[in-house]
Order: structure tokens, then C-alpha cells, then sequence
């Protein structure tokens, strides 16, 4: 359990150990919410790919890519057809 202080504006320093938990860093948003009459805070860069890696799950088999040569393929035509 780790401790910290409120300053008269409301901020708190978090924990380095916290920090390192969450991979914070100078200049990262932090995302405040409520579960369960219980308050959490998460990195919102982690919410964020997350959210991303929900949508786009099945996307790449419907679009036919089977592997990662298949992508690794389609991005080579992609920058040929760029170049042209």
C-alpha cells in the first residue's frame, strides 16, 4: 500500500512504485472512474489500446490476412503502389 498527500490544489505526487506499475511517465493522462463505490486510475494510454485491440479483433482474418507474412506482404505491395 502506498501513501500520498493532497497539496491545497488538490495533486498528489503517485508512488514511484505505482508509476513504474503503470508504466507512467512525465506528460501520461491518467483515467479516473468508479466501480463498485470504489475509485480506480489507469493509464489512459492503456485504456486507449485496449479499446483499439477490442474493435479490430477478427478484422485482419475477414480482410484475409492469415499470418504475419500475409501482412508483411500487403504492406510491400502498398509502398510499390505508393512509389508509382
Amino acid at each position: 500500500m502506498e501513501l500520498a498527500k493532497i497539496t491545497s490544489k488538490g495533486q498528489i505526487t503517485i508512488p514511484q512504485e505505482i508509476r513504474k506499475k503503470l508504466n507512467l511517465k512525465q506528460g501520461d493522462k491518467v483515467v479516473f472512474y468508479e466501480e463498485d463505490g470504489k475509485i480506480y486510475f489507469q493509464n489512459s494510454s492503456l485504456i486507449a489500446l485496449a479499446t483499439i485491440q477490442d474493435e479490430l479483433k477478427g478484422k485482419a482474418e475477414k480482410a484475409g490476412f492469415r499470418d504475419t507474412d500475409d501482412v508483411t506482404d500487403y504492406i510491400k505491395k502498398m509502398r510499390k503502389t505508393r512509389k508509382n
